[in-house]
């Protein structure tokens, strides 16, 4: 009895550092595929450039009301304009950040 819980902790513990080794090999950086680009570059890219130009207008209508609020219009500059903007322009072709 002891030899077989023996052989079965050996076995577990062999099949323990496999899989941690594994694991750590793993790339944390995938390349992107030729169909996750193409996806990107005809259906993304130009839904982030109507959303980066309706957050802009929505920006300018909102500059009134921080204004009469005392508040600074840079906020939503950065939550209408800026982070769309950066998403569609800077973002590297077929990576989903």
């Amino acid at each position: 009895m002891r030899r077989v819980t023996a052989i079965v902790f050996a076995t577990v513990l062999g099949l323990s550092a496999t899989v941690a080794t594994a694991a750590s090999s793993a790339s944390p950086y995938e390349e992107p595929t030729a169909g996750a680009m193409a996806f990107d570059l005809l259906i993304v890219r130009p839904i982030g450039l109507v959303t980066t130009v309706a957050g802009a207008g929505l920006f300018v209508l909102s500059v009134p009301f921080s204004a009469i609020q005392g508040k600074s219009p840079l906020d939503a500059a950065d939550t209408l304009v800026v982070e769309p903007a950066r998403f569609t322009f800077t973002r590297p072709l077929g990576v989903d950040e």
